[in-house]
């Protein structure tokens, strides 16, 4: 549980049966086994969580894997970033020391009547639930089937995809699942940019766009911090922040523990954005 552990060798395996046989092996050592699941394409974001994984834990094993069950039929799975060479080096830099990166084959040998994690619609039916049918069914099942194929202890989880993480907890809390959940702060590039593999999707002039949505979830919290509390009366002022140019799908404000939308700021507030700029669909928070 070394975070200077950066320098270990690193070893990628393909089948579940070779990650069984790994894991396997560290449990008998009593090693803390620590998972972090990514779709690759890893920016500093991911390095956070593999570094605090690797603090907290003896052996990190990164899952990449583009899932397809998580992605809807109109959206970016065939161009989505693949580059397994340089999530390498990311993983090995962080401490991590095993990547598990298989085929879809591998995970779905027979997409025929799977069997689907579904999670309470309660949870779905709001923000990226609304416009992404089925998306969180994808994510629990992927994430369950990691769960079950790595046993690990931990899992690391950006704070950045709020709903996903507060989805996942769910499912280990109502499934008994003994995985401790660990959700890690958003990362942000010095213009304040949430970093996102769906940036690379950016042009320059895009970005300049893009770094309006933060500036608006910022001025929510300043606005919030000298006393103001109507959402109404916020979002009145924090909106003009947002450039022109931008296609907000939604701009949300949520109990975090009830999960139910308020009209009136308080403390455990989640403000949650999704907006697309020329085509590419970024998301953010914050919490109050």
């Amino acid at each position: 549980m070394d975070s200077s552990q950066t320098s270990k060798n690193i070893i990628v395996l393909n089948t579940i049966e070779q990650v069984r046989k790994q894991v396997k092996n560290l449990k008998l050592q009593n090693k803390i086994i620590g998972l972090v699941p990514t779709m690759g394409a890893l920016h500093d974001g991911h390095a956070s969580l593999i570094k605090k994984a690797a603090q907290e834990c003896d052996e990190v094993i990164v899952s990449i894997f583009v899932n397809p069950t998580q992605f809807g039929p109109n959206e970016d799975l065939d161009k989505y970033p693949r580059q397994l060479n340089q999530d390498m080096e990311v993983c090995k830099s962080n401490g991590a020391s095993i990547i598990f990166a298989p085929s879809v084959n591998e995970i779905y040998p027979s997409d025929e009547h799977l069997t689907y994690v579904v999670p309470p619609e309660y949870y779905q039916n709001k923000l990226c639930g609304l416009s992404r049918k089925g998306h969180f069914n994808g994510v629990a099942t992927v994430v369950l089937k990691l769960f079950n194929i790595i046993c690990p202890d931990q899992a690391f989880f950006g704070l950045k995809d709020a709903q996903q993480l507060i989805i996942i907890k769910k499912m280990c809390k109502d499934l008994d699942i003994p995985v401790k959940i660990v959700a890690c702060p958003i990362i942000r590039s010095n213009d304040g940019l949430a970093l996102s593999s769906r940036n690379a999707y950016l042009t320059r002039a895009g970005r300049a766009k893009s770094i309006t949505i933060n500036k608006l979830l910022f001025k929510i919290q300043e606005l919030y911090n000298t006393g103001l509390k109507s959402k109404e009366k916020i979002l009145e002022i924090a909106l003009k922040e947002l450039n022109e140019d931008i296609k907000l799908e939604y701009l949300e404000f949520l109990n975090l523990n009830s999960f139910k939308k308020i009209d009136l700021l308080e403390k455990n507030t989640l403000i949650a954005v999704a907006a697309t700029v020329d085509n590419v669909r970024l998301i953010d928070n914050i919490i109050i």
